[in-house]
């Protein structure tokens, strides 16, 4: 299940009025911790729960906490310390080594629902917005602040300023474009949708990309590349994969990566042919106007799709959230 605050909301919206909703968001930690400030999770009157602010452990009692929400309509500060013998936390075997600080909200229409359903039109239409909670025990007071220059203020996806606020810096998911349906294509579809990204599958050779082969795909354009040019949603990738297997698609689709909004932009294949692509393309490597991967990948071993696949997702992921991409324990050598 995905845990962006996109999908969230996606499964709230239709029952928001039918069942009492608790807003809960990470305001703070010390120490490790599972989840960092900002993350957040939905949970109803049901008993049941949206999203994850630690690895399972802490949600049921954080459900619990949260009926008195609804009781009081006010908000309600609560924390875990796994470092603390007597808390709840070490009690429950957690062993985390940390302190987490989490703010619970009641979510209904008296409070304007905490503006969560215009946050969800604001990721439909892939706009970034900055999403500001107050931390006290009062009554609920969010605002989506529609300020450009908490852009440059605020660049990163939460910060606690003087006056105890949480802003979040709320983005869509991201969106990766695959050019080339082949048997190869359903693990890169399969993986990026495991992690919440959107994906946009072209291909517009008959007997592929069909439907029922790629379930988890967000869109699948099947017209021929010439006539992609005016699609929007070129627009909102975020990255791009050329997998065509055919010099001359690849050619085709490397030039309209070119004018699109993909951030990076990767090929799968050897150098050599990639050297052929270009030449098709009528483009130079050197030249070409995106950060450019080939071959595609992470050095992460193995020769199946779903290896390959994962190595190149990895690589767009380190790329996208300005990673590294190291070990964490320096376990592998670089």
């Amino acid at each position: 299940m995905a845990n962006h605050l996109h999908h969230l909301l996606d499964k709230w919206v239709s029952q928001k009025d039918e069942l009492q909703w608790v807003l809960a968001t990470i305001t703070g930690t010390e120490g490790s911790s599972y989840r960092k400030p900002g993350a957040m999770m939905l949970i109803n009157s049901l008993g049941r729960y949206h999203g994850l602010l630690s690895g399972g452990c802490l949600e049921s009692d954080i459900m619990q906490q949260s009926r008195r929400c609804w009781d009081s309509g006010k908000n309600r500060l609560i924390q875990y310390d796994m470092r603390e013998e007597e808390d709840l936390a070490w009690q429950l075997g957690i062993g985390c080594g940390g302190l987490v600080k989490i703010l619970l909200q009641p979510v209904n229409a008296e409070n304007e629902y905490l503006y969560l359903d215009k946050l969800l039109v604001a990721f439909e239409r892939n706009q970034c917005c900055f999403y500001q909670q107050k931390i006290d025990e009062d009554k609920p007071h969010n605002e989506i602040i529609d300020d450009q220059d908490f852009a440059v203020s605020y660049p990163k996806t939460v910060l606690i300023d003087e006056t105890f606020h949480l802003i979040h810096k709320l983005t869509t998911p991201f969106h990766l474009a695959i050019f080339g349906a082949g048997v190869d294509a359903k693990p890169m579809v399969e993986i990026a949708s495991s992690l919440g990204w959107q994906t946009t599958l072209v291909d517009s050779r008959t007997g592929y990309a069909r439907a029922s082969e790629f379930p988890h795909a967000v869109r699948i354009v099947t017209e021929p590349l010439s006539e992609c040019e005016d699609n929007n949603w070129l627009n909102s990738i975020d990255a791009a994969v050329l997998m065509n297997h055919n010099v001359k698609m690849d050619a085709v689709a490397l030039r309209l990566c070119e004018s699109s909004a993909a951030r990076i932009v990767g090929m799968l294949g050897p150098l050599h042919r990639t050297e052929r692509v270009f030449e098709h393309a009528g483009l130079q490597r050197a030249e070409y106007g995106k950060p450019f991967s080939n071959p595609m990948g992470l050095r992460l071993g193995g020769e199946l799709p779903e290896s390959i696949a994962l190595s190149a997702i990895s690589e767009i992921h380190g790329f996208l959230e300005s990673a590294d991409a190291r070990s964490i324990s320096g376990i592998i050598k670089q």
